[in-house]
């Protein structure tokens, strides 16, 4: 089925296969930087909740947990990558059969992984903090809190395949705004259940947990009123719901492109446990340092992930349909605006953190210098993180997955931590710092010699939809039944 351009832009999705290049990808990165900082936000109040009401401890227990939260994100994150270059191909060529089987097989797979991974985290989390070498001071209130945390992971996982699935079909702003309602339930929450204010239980660090699964449940139900009410491509009605069933084809590629990506944010958060048992080996201070620290990079790398997204939802529409003679256009617009906004706010961090460092650390003059400390050797390496998004954002945007994981293992593993493990020795604890220049430095080189080699581009990510797919959808359309669900 084919939906004229003026019947999308209609429902605010827009075509990115036309018009101007570097304004078109600006535009379309706005709002999801919009997300980025809503939810960047929302974890730094929280954080200052807990760093105020529960004091290093708690901002270090909450520290030692998110990491795991993100690496179990990191397990399932690449089958959503891979499910929007799918989506995004499929719009395209305007494949609105094969964007909905998409749809339905991602959302199957991830309400499955949802659960699977909130049962093992349950079981797993004394281990994993065990394994992270959770100073023994903090290890119960972490403990406490990332169990309350992946509770909501399935709910959580939904809804971020379902806002990334919107992005893929050129939707940007309906998950910024999606996210407002979440994130005022979840920082009025925090207070509430952690202090037990009004005829709420004082529940400490649980009811920071609390607040975020409850944020997460609204999001949810939110997100899928929206998309059914709005009546968007990515909604499933009548016979669709059979699309959740998955296909050979739709969970092959999924799974053969999203494994690699997937696991590639796992060498990623693998990387980063260990750096974290590193820097729990430096003391309490150092960790509490670290956790205000992160919450700073969270701002600055904003602007890197949200044009890197960008550039992969371009490219792939453009991909899909054949508009080859763009995308060089697309990296070289990431590029540019990357350096001038990922570089700007290097430099107001650099000259305003003692002041924002303040909101996490009220009464810890010698950590914030630990953090000051930290934030000067290691923060400009975002930069080069930009740009490595860019080119590896636009060569998976065409399916090719395995040598960017390559790359990431290289990068990391011997690049950023063999850094570590060898300047250690002689500098001491900058050798953590320093490794983050270090291994995003490799890692841009290489992404850069093998996006201008050029094989990537001749890679397929899948075969389009069959004819008689195609005409079976057109005439289910025309079916009564199909109208089932409202059209809005």
């Amino acid at each position: 089925m084919v939906e004229t351009t003026g019947q999308r832009s209609a429902r605010g999705i827009k075509d990115l296969t036309t018009g101007p290049i570097a304004s078109t990808l600006l535009l379309f990165s706005l709002p999801v930087l919009g997300s980025n900082i809503l939810q960047s936000i929302n974890g730094s109040i929280n954080a200052i909740w807990v760093g105020q009401f529960l004091g290093e401890k708690g901002l270090a227990a909450t520290a030692n947990a998110n990491l795991i939260m993100f690496m179990m994100f990191a397990l399932v994150f690449g089958f959503g990558m891979a499910s929007t270059i799918v989506i995004g191909q499929c719009m395209g060529r305007h494949d609105v059969t094969g964007m909905r089987r998409a749809v339905g097989t991602g959302m199957s797979l991830f309400i499955l992984l949802g659960v699977l991974a909130a049962v093992v985290g349950w079981l797993a989390a004394p281990r994993l903090l065990h394994l992270l070498g959770t100073p023994a001071d903090v290890f119960p209130l972490a403990l406490i809190y990332i169990r309350v945390m992946f509770l909501g992971l399935p709910s959580g996982l939904v809804t971020v395949f379902l806002t990334m699935s919107m992005r893929g079909i050129g939707d940007s702003l309906t998950p910024l705004m999606l996210m407002v309602p979440g994130m005022l339930v979840d920082i009025g929450l925090n207070p509430v259940l952690i202090l037990g204010l009004g005829p709420a239980p004082r529940l400490g660090i649980m009811g920071a947990g609390m607040a975020t699964l409850t944020a997460n449940l609204v999001s949810c139900i939110l997100t899928l009123t929206v998309i059914y009410g709005r009546d968007l491509p990515i909604r499933l009605r009548g016979h669709e719901f059979r699309y959740l069933i998955p296909t050979r084809e739709y969970l092959g590629t999924i799974l053969r492109k999203g494994i690699p990506m997937g696991l590639q944010m796992i060498v990623m958060s693998g990387s980063a446990l260990v750096m974290l048992r590193l820097v729990n080996r430096e003391g309490t201070d150092t960790v509490a340092a670290y956790g205000a620290t992160n919450q700073l990079w969270t701002y600055i790398q904003m602007p890197a992930i949200a044009i890197g997204m960008a550039a992969s939802a371009m490219a792939a529409q453009n991909i899909g349909a054949g508009r080859w003679d763009r995308v060089n256009r697309i990296a070289n617009a990431g590029v540019v605006t990357n350096l001038g906004l990922t570089g700007a706010l290097v430099l107001l961090t650099a000259l305003l953190d003692n002041y924002i460092l303040r909101l996490f650390l009220p009464h810890a003059d010698a950590t914030i210098r630990i953090a000051h400390h930290i934030m000067l050797l290691s923060s400009w390496s975002f930069i080069l993180m930009g740009l490595t998004l860019v080119y590896s954002s636009i060569t998976r945007a065409n399916g090719v997955t395995m040598i960017p994981l390559a790359i990431m293992v290289i990068a990391y593993i011997p690049g950023r931590l063999g850094a570590v493990f060898l300047l250690q020795p002689l500098i001491g604890a900058d050798a953590i710092w320093w490794s983050f220049p270090i291994g995003g430095g490799l890692s841009l080189a290489m992404t850069v010699a093998y996006y201008f080699q050029g094989s990537w581009r001749n890679a397929a990510l899948m075969a389009p939809v069959a004819l008689e797919e195609a005409e079976e959808f057109v005439q289910s359309e025309a079916d009564p039944a199909g109208r089932m669900l409202p059209n809005g």
